[in-house]
């Protein structure tokens, strides 16, 4: 791979960072300093996020449709520019109504890379399953930034600041990836002239590939959302007298404080939970979706039971457990749609299943403060036990008799289809 190839896919990735990071700075700030500033209870704080979660969902189908009509690397551009204006606008917010809209301006602006970025990355490389792994990687490392950094910068600069700096980072990146995205094209024309033809399809088996995707995607995506948005506050709940003790045990000149260390345990959780997504995109390349998706579904499901009442180390210990799940899912959903639709039609396809996805994270908000209020963090467990239980039955039964969907080897037609061409290259 050349060195501006790598830039691209770089500047990709860290885009897929930004996008989460940003959409889950809120919920250390409610977890680590606004449920204590300004005097309300993390569950009506935790709801304010509701409509930024639902405008990340809703507006994910139409980013996917005006990138497929108009440009994906435009919309990539327009994505760093207003993810990073409307961030920096949420850190001034002065009332509970003030985040509210401007959590909703970045869901808006955060909803464009999932469509738009991953149908680039499918289009245009070769092995995708590796490809969706190490992109889904800088993702989740983005999930677990949030909580270290928002931490850190909560204690030496306030929660405002928490907004500001990746917004910085996200307009001063969109300036490199229009230079390097500019001139990049993908070749769509097959070795003896004229439009490369797709292959046939097994429309019954498309459909029940696509009912999969949309089912594990929406429970997938509750899971996913109610995990990474309530693990600040679970470790806040179980792990504080840890985190004490290392503050206490602290040597020499290190300054340490409990919220930073309780980012930074969440952070460790997430980085390593995120590493699943490499051995789950090794699988998808050579045992298919089935396969992989019944593993994934399987650790979710034991770890979730295993949860209910653990404490300090052992309960770190089995929030790891069913991070590796929760993050090893990711890839699945993105491989089946990436080797089922059709390339002119990619990014709405990407732009549905966010949108099922998104709608799911957004109603596990209200979910997540619901069931905290009346059964606490167990009830959570147990709940997110049987969807991920759910996903492992579904999954196998709608796959069941279908053909590997494995990558398949590229023949020399495929192979020009998801070359990139660099004038002057």
């Amino acid at each position: 791979m050349n060195s501006r190839d790598t830039h691209y896919f770089l500047l990709l990735n860290a885009g897929h960072f930004l996008d989460h990071y940003v959409m889950l700075i809120f919920a250390s700030v409610v977890a680590l300093a606004l449920s204590t500033g300004w005097q309300m209870s993390y569950s009506d704080l935790l709801l304010l996020g509701t409509p930024g979660f639902a405008a990340f969902a809703v507006f994910s189908l139409p980013a996917g449709w005006l990138a497929d009509r108009w440009s994906r690397d435009g919309m990539m551009c327009v994505f760093f520019l207003g993810l990073g204006v409307t961030s920096i606008l949420t850190g001034f917010a002065q009332s509970p109504a003030q985040i509210a809209v401007g959590l909703f301006l970045i869901g808006i602006f955060a909803a464009i890379y999932h469509p738009v970025g991953l149908a680039i990355v499918t289009a245009r490389w070769k092995k995708t399953g590796m490809r969706l792994a190490v992109n889904g990687v800088w993702g989740n490392l983005g999930v677990g930034a949030a909580a270290l950094f928002t931490g850190i910068l909560i204690d030496t600069a306030g929660w405002r600041a928490a907004f500001f700096v990746p917004g910085l980072i996200s307009i001063c990146l969109a300036w490199p990836y229009y230079r390097v995205s500019r001139d990049i094209r993908v070749l769509e024309i097959n070795p003896k002239g004229g439009v490369a033809k797709e292959p046939d399809r097994d429309h019954g088996s498309a459909w029940k590939i696509l009912i999969c995707v949309f089912l594990t995607a929406a429970l997938g995506s509750a899971i996913f959302q109610s995990t990474t948005v309530a693990l600040p506050e679970i470790f806040e709940e179980r792990l504080t007298g840890l985190a004490d003790r290392i503050v206490s045990g602290a040597i020499g000149t290190l300054q340490l404080h409990t919220a930073s260390v309780l980012g930074a345990l969440a952070f460790s959780v997430f980085a390593a939970a995120s590493m699943a997504q490499l051995l789950t995109g090794y699988l998808l390349d050579r045992a298919g979706g089935r396969p992989t998706l019944a593993l994934v579904a399987a650790i979710q499901t034991v770890f979730f039971l295993l949860m209910p009442g653990l404490t300090g180390i052992a309960g770190y210990v089995v929030a790891l457990g069913f991070m590796l799940g929760v993050f090893g899912q990711i890839p699945v959903n993105d491989f089946l749609i990436g080797t089922t639709t059709r390339g002119r039609n990619r990014s709405r396809a990407f732009g549905l299943r966010y949108l099922v996805s998104f709608l799911a994270m957004s109603a596990a908000l209200p979910l997540i403060a619901l069931v905290h209020e009346a059964w606490g963090f167990d009830g959570l467990f147990l709940l997110l036990a049987s969807l991920s239980a759910t996903i492992l039955v579904s999954s196998q039964v709608l796959l069941a008799g279908l053909t590997s969907n494995k990558s398949a080897p590229e023949t020399e037609q495929a192979s020009d289809l998801r070359k990139i061409e660099m004038p002057g290259s």
